[in-house]
Order: C-alpha cells, then structure tokens, then sequence
C-alpha cells in the first residue's frame, strides 16, 4: 500500500459546460479504535458541537452515532463505533463489538483513531484485524500528540503507516489542532453525490434519543466502578406544558436492586444530583425551562432487548 503523510488540499473539478463547477461530495467517514481513544471529542470538534456524549470510562459510545459536517464542497456523515475491547465478557459487550462489524459496511473512508498516550496492548492488534481486509481509503489518526506522554509510543504508530494505511494526521481533537487538514483529506476520497442530510441537520439521533444519551452521560459521570454499564435510559415523554416549562420524563434502568440504590443515593441525592446536572445542560443548550423526572427502575432484561 503506497503511504503518504497529507497536508494537501482538495481539487474543484471542472465539467465542460463552459463554466466551473464544483462537485458535490457526499460520503460516511467511520471512526473506529479502541475504547477512550478520543473518537467521539474527535466528532464532536468536527462537527462544531456536542453530539457525542464523553466520559473517561470505556464503553460510553454504545450506538454508532452519526454527526454530519456541512461543507461547500459537500457533506461528511462521520460514524462514531463503540471501542473495540478484548474480551466480549458480556452480552452488552459482544452487542456492541457486532454493532462496529456492522459499521464496516458500505463506508466510503475509514478513520483510524489512536492514542499513544497508552500502552499498546492487544486490544490494538485486534483493532486492526478488523479492518485489514476493507478495501476503502484508510487514514490513520494519531490524536493527542499535543500530550508529552505521547512521545511514548508514537513511533510504534507512525511505524504502520506503509503496511496499513494510505495516509497519516497526528492531531489534538480537545484542541481542535489539524482538523481542516483531516476535513480536506476525506474530501478527496469522497465521492461524488447527494446529501444525506438537510442542511439544519446535524446528527441521526431524535430529540428523545439526544436527551437519554445526556442522562446517561452524567450516569457515567457520577457512578462508580461497574454500576454504568448496568445502566440504560428511556425517554418516554416530552410535553408543553401551560406555564411554557417543557417537561421531561425518563426511566433509568438498571439490573439489579443494588444498583438501584446506588443510583438513587442516600436520601434520593444521587438522582437529583443527575437530573439537575442535566437539566442545567439541556437548559443552557436550548435557552428553555426544563423540568426532568428521572424515574429508577429494575430492569435485568433491558440487555436483551438492546439494539
């Protein structure tokens, strides 16, 4: 595989009509990589704002989620995947790995995200089976080099380069340091077509799918050790009411009564505490009165129904 590492620039193309034109360019851009290597902030930098929630802990990501960047030389549907792990201990976890399998298909570049910041491990090299065989335009990116821990491993990660890729941006999602540069890169493997999305449109999730990942971002936030990823959240109900406050109602489910109470906290303080993190994001975020009812509820098959 020829290698470069880009720096360049997309090219308008003509079409003989006695004129210039533009092409559109329309495409998905799938970002795979390991759990917390700065996939979804990647996203989240590139789109201009928040669609992705982040948490340090693995596994935030459980849907691949779509972000679209709006350009005038046409439209990036970007793909946040769920990070790869090792070991599919669980059906939540092998659910997921099938859900990034499943995101392989029918892309048009992929995006390989690294963080050199950590040690290497196995987990990377089963990262990078998966993808070994796709046949479509692979960037590798090596986030994070603005850290001095990077210097660590980058070597290992510039050292794939010729065997794995066609090309390779080092760059800092947090800081927003060469994103124009990745942007103009999937341009030119882009192809040419119709936008998938109107133009006010900047993610596949619903209003109610937007405000449970919220909710269990600060879930993920608070909670400690395992009690996360026993966590799920339903928005069954948004509603006007006639004072003008836009109500709110959610179950968060867990599977087990222990986590039920850790959930809820010593006097209900946990789950206010949530649901008043949340809704001062939401009301920062819309400009509106919230009010949110979190409701805990027990649930050990919410797993098995999971999509």
């Amino acid at each position: 595989m020829n290698s470069e590492t880009t720096t360049t620039t997309p090219t308008p193309s003509l079409e003989k009509e006695g004129k210039l034109k533009k092409s559109f360019k329309s495409g998905f851009a799938v970002l795979i990589g390991r759990s917390n290597v700065g996939k979804s902030t990647l996203l989240n930098s590139l789109v201009g704002t928040k669609v992705a929630i982040t948490t340090p802990k693995p596994q935030t990501t459980r849907v691949p989620l779509q972000g679209v960047v709006h350009d005038p030389r046409g439209q990036i549907v970007f793909v946040d995947t769920p990070g790869v792990m090792q070991k599919a201990k669980d059906e939540l976890t092998k659910k997921l790995l099938a859900s990034v399998k499943e995101s392989l298909r029918d892309i048009d570049v992929l995006l390989y995200v690294v963080d050199p910041t950590r040690e290497i491990g196995n987990e990377e090299k089963q990262t990078l089976k998966m993808i070994e065989d796709i046949e479509k335009p692979k960037l590798l990116i090596i986030n994070k080099v603005d850290e001095k821990s990077a210097q660590r491993n980058i070597d290992f990660y510039r050292d794939l380069l010729d065997d794995h890729f066609d090309a390779m941006i080092e760059l800092s999602a947090l800081n927003g340091t060469n994103l124009d540069i990745l942007k103009d890169w999937i341009f030119e493997h882009l192809p040419d077509g119709e936008p998938y999305y109107e133009q006010n449109q900047i993610s596949n999730l619903g209003q109610k799918e937007r405000i449970a990942e919220l909710i269990r971002e600060k879930l993920f936030l608070r909670l400690r050790e395992e009690v996360p990823y026993s966590v799920h959240v339903v928005v069954n109900e948004i509603e006007r009411r006639p004072n003008g406050t836009l109500y709110i109602g959610a179950d968060v489910l867990t599977t087990d009564e222990r986590y039920k109470r850790m959930i809820i906290g010593k006097g209900a303080r946990g789950i206010k505490e949530i649901s008043q993190s949340t809704r001062k994001e939401l009301e920062t975020v819309t400009g509106e009165k919230i009010f949110l009812e979190l409701n805990v509820e027990v649930d050990s098959h919410w797993v098995e129904r999971f999509e």
